[in-house]
């Protein structure tokens, strides 16, 4: 048998490659959603270029390289600076009383 590289995955696979239920690729090709796909008779396969694609255009930055893209730390969000101390005294929420 010769090596041939990889060129298409079932479901299964790519199930296992991004740890998803195979259920939820049926239901992103249901709603047209999630990297293109052929059927092959009657098969379902994915081209591993098209998956790769699909990883590139879903890759998302790491906060702290968000920031940096920003101006660094100097833009924190509204609510992280906008937070004020807890009342002196205040030791969370009462019991109930039975």
């Amino acid at each position: 048998m010769r090596d041939c590289p990889i060129l298409h995955l079932n479901q299964v696979q790519l199930a296992r490659r991004w740890s998803l239920s195979p259920r939820t690729l049926e239901r992103w090709r249901w709603r047209e959603q999630g990297p293109a796909y052929l059927k092959v008779g009657g098969r379902v396969v994915y081209r591993l270029e098209d998956v790769e694609a699909y990883e590139r255009a879903a890759a998302r930055q790491p906060d702290a390289a968000r920031r940096e893209a920003r101006g660094g730390d100097a833009l924190l969000s509204p609510a992280r600076s906008m937070r004020r101390p807890l009342p002196p005294g205040w030791n969370g929420p009462r019991p109930v009383s039975a």
